[in-house]
């Protein structure tokens, strides 16, 4: 089991595993220049042969390219232009990815939607369960044969879906409104956490289906937080008060409110800076259940590259890390519920037009 603790650094959990991270090809979704995605990218390229970031807008893609290389100098980084809110956008990709010489041992589905108001991507899809978890089980699926393809008799390869605390905030996933969504009972916090929801289910379903041929995780990255102007709904905080300040809910669970803004209703928004001379940090409502972002990162790396969490076993399927260790018994029953995550999974699997294992 890990020993690493809520305030390791990513820094420290990837040079502890840095003979691990050697010689791997690690595909990143949602990079944006400062974000987890975009950090993870930057400790990983250090060690790693491959990694190849992601994201729907091409300006900003090359602006995380540049970043990183300029931190990195010689570190081996591909982009690739994906946008998960599109199925055409996603098959583009894959197809791109498949014609890639390497295999990918790695695939963190870190990329995800802001919370908004209601919105229907081409597809017909709502916007925040198209991004965050329809396109990324296509694309997954897509590119399955090149994951397996690392597959060899020391190493399994590894899909991480970054899921969050808030998957908690709902009643779960309801697949009637996957498939048939509808503005007028919409709300944003709850599309925000049944498609956290979603990304629990899928890494326990896909675990289970691959048989030990794939190790599949969620986690809550931990809702850090930089010191830079941030514009949040103090509307969506208030009616998601009582929520936030649970315990039970965990200090990740905060991350959605924190770093998004959105809502049902169109409403005025109080804005703050986090670098007014008034605050100089997270407001006080927020303050007790954010941690920096270097320890947001442990999280992921362990996730992606410890031997020692979540060995498959067929009752045992798709861990949740917190916090860089296993934290099960922190899921709400309705993301854990192996009955849903197959039913979530046939769903998927005919909305999107692909047979997934």
């Amino acid at each position: 089991m890990s020993t690493f603790t809520p305030t390791t650094t990513g820094e420290e959990v990837a040079t502890a595993f840095a003979q691990e991270i050697k010689g791997k090809n690690v595909l990143i979704t949602g990079t944006s220049v400062n974000g987890l995605g975009f950090e993870a990218a930057r400790i990983i390229a250090k060690y790693a042969n491959l990694v190849i970031i992601t994201g729907h807008n091409a300006e900003r893609l090359k602006l995380s390219e540049d970043a990183l290389k300029k931190d990195i100098p010689g570190a081996n980084i591909r982009t690739l232009l994906l946008n998960l809110a599109s199925l055409d956008a996603v098959r583009k990709a894959a197809e791109e990815v498949n014609a890639y010489p390497e295999q990918i041992d790695i695939l963190i589905n870190n990329a995800a939607s802001s919370i908004c108001r209601f919105r229907l991507t081409t597809d017909g899809f709502e916007q925040q369960i198209a991004t965050d978890h329809l396109g990324p089980f296509l694309f997954t699926a897509l590119i399955l044969l090149k994951i397996l393809a690392a597959q060899t008799v020391s190493y399994t390869p590894r899909v991480v879906f970054v899921a969050s605390g808030a998957h908690a905030w709902s009643e779960g996933v309801k697949l009637d409104e996957i498939e048939h969504p509808n503005e007028s009972t919409y709300n944003g916090m709850q599309a925000y956490s049944q498609s956290k929801s979603a990304n629990i289910l899928t890494a326990r379903e896909l675990t289970r289906r691959a048989g030990g041929r794939i190790h599949s995780y969620s986690l809550s990255p931990g809702g850090g937080y930089r010191p830079s102007a941030i514009t949040l709904s103090l509307n969506t905080i208030s009616s998601c008060s009582d929520k936030l300040c649970s315990e039970r809910r965990g200090a990740a669970s905060i991350i959605a409110a924190w770093r998004h803004h959105g809502g049902r209703k169109a409403q005025p928004e109080r804005s703050f800076s986090l670098e007014d001379a008034s605050l100089r940090g997270p407001p006080q409502l927020l303050q007790p259940h954010l941690t920096h972002l270097s320890t947001v990162r442990a999280t992921l790396f362990t996730c992606i590259f410890s031997d020692n969490i979540c060995i498959y076993v067929t009752d045992k399927p798709g861990c949740y890390l917190n916090h860089s260790v296993e934290n099960n018994e922190g899921v709400a029953p309705h993301s854990s519920d192996p009955v849903r995550a197959e039913k979530l999974w046939e769903l998927s699997e005919r909305l999107v037009g692909v047979k997934f294992l």
